[in-house]
């Protein structure tokens, strides 16, 4: 494989990374700094409030965008085997 096409492929395969954790990763920085800030607000100290409504966060967000998640996977996949002869030498 040349380095061009190496290049080309890690690329693709960290800018699909990059989209499939975004939406997961953007809903769980709002959801903790929402939380911190009525934390500090009502002076609510318990690290576990935060804890479970990250995790709550995450999973809706996870459950909601499952459809997405899996076509661009699949977009993916799809284009990287259809042609899999360039990357075999």
């Amino acid at each position: 494989m040349s380095p061009d096409r190496f290049i080309t492929l890690a690329r693709s395969t960290f800018e699909i990374t990059l989209w499939l954790s975004a939406p997961v990763l953007i809903v769980t920085v709002i959801v903790g700094l929402t939380v911190s800030v009525i934390q500090t607000l009502t002076s609510i100290q318990e690290m576990s409030i935060s804890i479970v409504a990250r995790l709550v966060s995450v999973g809706a967000v996870a459950f909601v965008m499952m459809p997405w998640f899996l076509k661009k996977l699949e977009f993916f996949t799809l284009q990287l085997l259809s042609d899999f002869h360039p990357y075999v030498h």
